[in-house]
């Protein structure tokens, strides 16, 4: 199950809003001219609004007392040129700071991209592919919104609310103090709900993620949920996570709407109270009518910074959260792209030649036979008993098992080089447990020792849930193994760069996935950017996808999402046309031909017994005629090497395989 954000975000229980939204400097710094030109515009436009009070005292004082109408135009001249002053100021702002947050927000869904290529299949395993999503739409929208609007206005109304209280002390300070007195009430009010709105605001978000996976899932399995009838069901699921986001949304709604009270009414109240004060002390005589309504004008100038500060917080805090969940995948540590040096090998196992299990009934030969017992698992079986285990109806490992010429630095273990000796695909007691398992859980797989001649094919079969898919997944690093070394031509895996090991090595997985692209596309996403149509139609060839051709538009026919507009058996013969579209040096192949029929995988068979010829492969198999394509099959029992040897071998002399192999020749009739 995936790992619920929430409980992510618990980790930090202590980290500010202050602290998550600093993190986004690294991506401000490069606008950061712009960013700040943009504030300092902001800050002059906003405090040329409380000119307009001075310039209602100087003329109610002067030209209305004086019954001066040329001084009233005067100071309604002054008053619209200061308006259209400020109404383009504003307008510069939001010019200043348009482009550069785009290219902010850009530049973090490209980083967040390239991050999630780079994080190792078992972050993908843990995560919701809707998490992931919302993280790189709407969380990065509220970013944006939050750099273009409240970090710039939380320092521009800082400003204009200080410019305009030391404004209103100098004209009157007794009313001045009127109006600082809901200033504490107002602090605590924000604290208490900064706190409160970043709970719920995370809880929106994760909630968002969580019905974007809902969706997606649903339209991927839109043929699921069609042929069970359960429509119903998915959009009762779709309606409870809804409405429990409905009410997220209305505990967000009565959060913000409590604030606003608080902000909006005391100071109203201490507006009416000033008033009601200045108004005596005009009639007193104490305080000139110019004044006074130059203190109100720049009191009501005020409501608006003070009253958007509920919202401006609430943005913030959203911003903050979404930071958060940005920051909580770009935080999960990446395949490692350093090139480690390989340690020695392991002690290798005494003999570790699995003991043959007694031959099943009705079958033929003695119940133990030494001479043909399995090939030492891990290494090549001596000449003088591949010949003497050989009989007229096998033959032994082909010759064309060693064909293949190895790179001119690749040694054996001893340092007398050769093919035989340490060449190829080879395990070295490797073992395997998932990162996140129990550390008191068994490994999946224990001490495998296996050798895949240069140029040899082999079978690996095993009853499910034995670690087949697990072992392949290896050999590219899709997984890193917990203890004990792969190496390919006697290289350490993990002595080469990522990009290098999978340009030897080609995998087609069991289940085929298809991109948004065209079938030319697709296929030759397998082989270097120079590859062209001869590759092309070689690889599709030998996959027996020659369909592609009779498409609309050929080859270059456009591929629905996942490839669900082409059949099982299509999609899973142009995964495999990818896979060998490349020559590549190793091949993996997890169960290549499970959903094709019994006419295409012969003829798809026959065409891969080529490809196979000139590569070392490891064939997940499950059929008797897939198994048949390997020179050497590899039992794996319970997360070991149970034996190895020819098919026919493991008939005679291993009762597990036998039993494995009559079960899928039972499926097949």
């Amino acid at each position: 199950m995936p790992t619920p954000p929430v409980a992510a975000a618990q980790n930090h229980p202590d980290r500010s809003t202050v602290r998550s939204l600093l993190r986004l400097w690294p991506y401000v710094r490069p606008v950061r001219a712009r960013l700040f030109g943009a504030a300092f515009v902001a800050v002059v436009a906003s405090c040329m609004a409380l000119v307009f009070p001075l310039i209602l005292k100087w003329m109610v004082d002067g030209p209305v007392a004086g019954h001066d109408p040329a001084g009233v135009c005067l100071g309604a001249l002054y008053l619209l040129l200061l308006g259209i002053a400020e109404a383009g100021l504003f307008g510069l702002r939001r010019w200043l700071v348009a482009r550069p947050l785009a290219g902010v927000e850009a530049a973090m869904r490209a980083d967040l991209y390239r991050h999630l290529q780079r994080l190792p299949v078992a972050f993908h395993d843990r995560w919701a592919s809707g998490q992931l999503l919302s993280r790189g739409t709407t969380d990065l929208m509220l970013v944006r919104m939050f750099l273009a609007f409240p970090l710039t206005f939380l320092l521009v109304n800082a400003v204009t609310i200080s410019a305009g209280i030391a404004i209103m002390l100098a004209q009157e300070w007794t009313l001045g103090l009127v109006l600082l007195a809901p200033a504490i009430p107002i602090m605590i009010v924000c604290w208490l709900f900064e706190r409160r709105y970043s709970e719920v605001a995370r809880q929106a978000q994760d909630q968002v993620g969580d019905l974007t996976t809902v969706v997606e899932e649903s339209v991927l399995g839109i043929r699921i949920i069609k042929g069970f009838g359960r429509h119903r069901s998915q959009a009762l699921a779709f309606r409870d996570l809804s409405r429990t986001l409905r009410g997220t949304e209305l505990a967000k709604a009565r959060l913000l709407a409590s604030i606003w009270a608080v902000i909006v009414t005391l100071p109203e109240l201490a507006i009416g109270a000033a008033l009601v004060l200045g108004t005596v002390q005009v009639a007193d005589g104490h305080l000139s009518a110019g004044t006074l309504v130059a203190f109100l004008s720049t009191a009501l100038a005020l409501r608006w910074p003070v009253d958007s500060i509920g919202f401006l917080l609430a943005m913030s805090q959203e911003a903050a959260t979404a930071t958060e969940r940005y920051f909580e995948v770009m935080d999960a540590a990446p395949e490692s792209a350093e090139v480690t040096t390989p340690g020695p090998d392991p002690a290798p196992a005494a003999v570790n030649t699995p003991t043959p299990d007694p031959a099943p009934a009705g079958t033929a030969g003695p119940a133990h036979e030494p001479a043909s017992a399995p090939a030492v698992v891990g290494g090549p079986a001596p000449e003088s008993t591949r010949a003497a285990t050989a009989t007229p109806a096998e033959d032994p490992v082909p010759a064309k098992a060693f064909a293949i010429a190895r790179p001119a630095g690749a040694v054996s273990a001893d340092g007398r080089g050769g093919p035989e000796a340490d060449g190829g695909l080879r395990f070295h007691g490797v073992e395997f447990r998932y990162p996140d398992a129990p550390a008191d859980t068994p490994p999946v797989l224990v001490h495998i020792d296996l050798h895949i001649r240069p140029g040899e094919s082999m079978a690996l079969v095993g009853a499910t849930g034995t670690g087949k898919t697990t072992l392949t997944a290896l050999v590219p690093r899709l997984h890193e193994v917990t203890s004990g070394r792969i190496t390919l031509d006697g290289r350490d895996i993990t002595g080469m760069p990522r990009e290098e090991l999978r340009e030897l090595v080609a995998v087609a997985f069991e289940e085929p996935t298809l991109f948004s692209a065209t079938v030319g596309e697709n296929v030759l996403m397998g082989a270097a950017e120079t590859a062209g149509r001869a590759e092309l139609d070689r690889a599709l060839a030998v996959a027996q996808a020659d369909f592609a051709h009779a498409l609309p538009q050929g080859t270059r026919t456009q591929v629905g999402e996942q490839g669900l507009s082409l059949s099982g058996g299509q999609r899973q013969r142009l995964a495999l046309a990818r896979a060998v579209v490349g020559r590549p040096r190793f091949l993996v192949l997890d169960d290549p031909l499970s959903a094709l029929d019994v006419h295409t995988e012969a003829a798809v068979e026959a065409a891969l017994r080529r490809v196979l010829a000139e590569t070392t492969a490891l064939i997940v198999a499950h059929r008797p005629s897939t198994v048949l394509l390997a020179d050497r099959v590899a039992l794996l029992s319970g997360g070991r090497v149970a034996a190895v040897g020819t098919h026919h071998e493991l008939l005679r002399t291993h009762a597990e395989y036998a039993h494995l192999m009559s079960g899928a020749e039972e499926d097949g009739r």
